[in-house]
């Protein structure tokens, strides 16, 4: 299993809760949710805004992304390392068709809402628990981006996960976007190797 940030962290709770449906799994972006949470910095913060103000009581986040969807998206997508540049124009304009969906911006905050609540609960169990990922992991996160320059990330996977392997690469948050051909490179290694 391959995914990047909020589907990164649904595949982590995935591989936790249903060890035996996932062989392998890379993740793009993420340290564990929950120390992300626990270990937050002014500089985290400042970088990752919206999971704060996401989180906040309804209906004022939802009132504030539906009246503009996209320029929430540009504010968002746009302020990390490459910009708007990373993504192909219709690329782009499919993001905007789909926040402009109504009661998108609902799903958003609630998706972030479980994230800090429901979702904490669950992996503070599991840590509490001694419970860690058992399946190979590969993890990538942009040396540009706020996860690398806010985290440890290599240490937190290490106390998240019995085989952990990952590195920073040369771009910023979007990987997929920004590094293409290095994702499937990695991809392709990862997920060919035999356990």
């Amino acid at each position: 299993m391959l995914a990047h940030d909020r589907g990164a962290r649904v595949a982590h709770r995935l591989a936790l809760d249903h060890p035996h449906a996932v062989q392998r799994l890379m993740l793009l972006d993420i340290a564990p949710t929950l120390a992300m949470y626990r270990n937050t910095t002014e500089a985290f913060a400042r970088a990752y805004w919206h999971w704060f103000f996401l989180i906040q009581p309804p209906p004022l986040p939802e009132a504030l992304i539906a009246s503009d969807p996209a320029r929430y998206l540009r504010s968002v997508m746009g302020s990390r390392h490459a910009g708007l540049s990373a993504f192909a124009p219709e690329a782009f304009a499919e993001y905007e068709r789909c926040a402009a969906i109504p009661g998108t911006a609902e799903a958003v905050c609630a998706d972030y809402r479980a994230s800090a609540g429901i979702d904490l609960q669950h992996d503070q169990a599991d840590a509490d628990a001694g419970r860690k990922l058992a399946m190979p992991l590969r993890v990538l996160w942009g040396e540009h981006g706020a996860v690398g320059r806010c985290f440890d990330v290599p240490a937190l996977w290490r106390a998240a996960a019995t085989d952990f392997t990952g590195r920073a690469v040369p771009c910023g948050h979007y990987i997929a976007e920004e590094a293409p051909g290095l994702l499937l490179q990695e991809s392709l290694s990862f997920f060919r190797r035999q356990p």
